[in-house]
C-alpha cells in the first residue's frame, strides 16, 4: 500500500463543514488502496477563535515581550485543536482515525523557538497506526527539541510538516490543499489574468516563496528537492490537477521553452531607508548601521552601497524602531513609503541577455518608478511605490507572456 501525505490550510478546516468536506477526500484516497497521513494547519484565519494570529493576539493583550519558550507553547495549540476535530470528524463517518501531535509524531527539532528547523523524524508511531489501519492525523508546524521542548517552525510550517513526512515515510505523493487552484503566475487578486502552472522546479517556487508568494514554505520546496519527494498544490474539489513540482530535467524540455520567466512574487508592506554618507567618513562607514540593526533582530532587504548613500528596505512594521534606532546612533535617514517589492521569477532567465532591459521597458510604460532593484540568476527585484504596485506587476506578466502555457506545462500533474 502506497502511502499518502495529505495537508489541509487552516480555512479549509475552519467550518464543520469544511472539516467533512476534508474527510471525504481522505476517505476517497483511502478507498483507492492508500495508506493516508494528514497535516493539519490551524483553524480558519486571524479574527477565528483558535487561529494561530488570534492566539498571538491574546499574549500580546498581556504584555507584547512574550517569551519565546511560552509562545512557541501558545501557537502549537491552533494545530493540535484543528487535528483533533478532524481526526473526530474521520472517526464519526467510519474512518478509524488517531491524532497526533508533532511531538507524539516523532518530529525533532532545534531549539530555535518560532522558527525552528526539522532535525530528524521517527515514522515508527505513524507506521504503526497506519498499519493498523488508521488514518494519522498530524499536527503540523510543530515538533519537539531532544530535552522536550516543544517549538514551532515559523509561518506555513505546516507545509514543511507535511514535506518531512513524506520523505520519512517515502510516500508516494504529498498534496497540499489550498483555497487556490495550485501555484500560480501572479497573485490573481492583484493580476486578474494570473493563471495556474501545472508544473514548476524545486528551485522556482522556493524562490517565489522567499519573494513573498504564498505557495509554499521554502524549506517545504528544499525538503522535497533534497529527497525527491512527489508534491502536488491544489485546490479541494477542483477540477485542475493542481501544480506538480519536480527538479528541473524532470520536464523533459528545456525549462524556459524561449520564455525566461516562469511567475511573479511580490511584497507590499516594505519601506526604504537611505543614509547619506557623510563628509569625510569611509566609504563602508554606514555598513556599521546594518550591524546595529541586525544587533536589535531587525532584517533588511534589497541592500544597495553607492559612494553617497547606502540604501535597503525594512518591513513596514519594523520601519519607525529602525529609523529611531539609525538617528539615535548619529544617522541622517531619509525614508520613503510606503513601497512594494516586485520579482520576475525563471531559471531559464539564466545566462539571458536583456532580461533587465524588459523589466525597465515593462515597467516605463506602466509609468512603474524604480527606486532599487537586485538580482540573482533566476530573479530580479524591483522596489516601487505601493500605488504603483499593481500596474507594474500587470505590466511585468504581459512583457513576459505569462498568461500562456509552455510546453512544459502541458500535462497536468496527476
Amino acid at each position: 500500500m502506497a502511502v499518502i501525505v495529505q495537508k489541509f490550510g487552516g480555512a479549509l478546516l475552519a467550518t464543520p463543514q469544511g472539516r467533512r468536506d476534508v474527510a471525504e477526500r481522505v476517505i476517497a484516497t483511502r478507498q483507492i488502496g492508500h495508506q493516508v497521513v494528514v497535516v493539519a494547519s490551524a483553524l480558519g484565519r486571524e479574527g477565528d477563535p483558535y487561529a494561530t494570529d488570534t492566539l498571538l493576539g491574546l499574549a500580546l493583550q498581556v504584555d507584547p515581550d512574550v517569551s519565546p519558550r511560552t509562545l512557541d507553547l501558545l501557537l502549537s495549540c491552533g494545530e493540535i485543536i484543528s487535528t483533533a476535530l478532524l481526526a473526530h470528524t474521520l472517526e464519526r463517518s467510519g474512518t478509524p482515525a488517531v491524532a497526533l501531535t508533532g511531538p507524539q509524531a516523532g518530529i525533532e527539532t532545534t531549539g530555535d523557538f518560532g522558527e525552528a528547523r526539522i532535525l530528524r523524524i521517527d515514522p515508527a508511531r505513524i507506521q504503526h497506526h497506519l498499519d493498523a489501519g488508521r488514518v494519522a492525523v498530524v499536527a503540523g508546524f510543530q515538533g519537539v527539541t531532544a530535552e522536550g521542548e516543544v517549538t514551532t517552525l515559523g509561518r506555513g510550517g505546516s507545509d514543511t510538516t507535511a514535506v518531512a513526512l513524506g520523505a520519512a515515510l517515502a510516500a508516494a505523493l504529498v498534496e497540499i490543499y489550498k483555497d487556490v487552484e495550485g501555484v500560480m503566475t501572479a497573485d490573481p487578486k492583484v493580476v486578474p489574468s494570473g493563471r495556474v502552472i501545472t508544473q514548476i522546479s524545486y528551485d522556482e517556487v522556493s524562490q517565489m516563496a522567499a519573494l513573498g508568494a504564498r505557495v509554499i514554505h521554502p524549506r517545504a520546496a528544499d525538503i522535497g528537492r533534497e529527497h525527491g519527494v512527489r508534491v502536488v498544490i491544489r485546490r479541494l474539489g477542483s477540477p485542475s490537477g493542481g501544480t506538480l513540482l519536480v527538479r528541473g530535467p524532470e520536464l523533459g524540455v528545456p525549462i524556459s521553452d524561449g520564455r525566461p520567466v516562469i511567475a511573479l512574487a511580490h511584497l507590499p508592506d516594505v519601506v526604504q531607508l537611505r543614509l547619506p554618507r557623510r563628509p569625510g567618513e569611509a566609504l563602508d562607514a554606514p555598513l556599521q548601521a546594518l550591524h546595529h540593526l541586525a544587533a536589535a533582530g531587525i532584517s533588511i532587504d534589497l541592500i544597495t552601497l553607492m559612494p553617497d548613500v547606502l540604501a535597503f528596505t525594512v518591513k513596514e512594521d519594523d520601519h519607525r524602531r529602525a529609523a529611531g534606532l539609525l538617528e539615535r546612533g548619529g544617522y541622517e535617514v531619509a525614508i520613503t513609503r510606503p513601497c512594494a517589492k516586485v520579482s520576475i521569477i525563471g531559471a531559464g532567465m539564466r545566462g539571458v541577455p536583456g532580461v533587465m532591459a524588459r523589466v525597465v521597458r515593462a515597467l516605463q510604460r506602466a509609468e512603474a518608478e524604480i527606486l532599487q532593484t537586485a538580482d540573482s540568476h533566476t530573479t530580479i527585484s524591483c522596489l516601487v511605490r505601493r500605488e504603483q504596485m499593481e500596474r507594474a506587476l500587470q505590466a511585468l506578466h504581459d512583457e513576459f507572456g505569462l498568461g500562456e502555457q509552455v510546453a512544459s506545462e502541458q500535462e497536468a500533474p496527476g
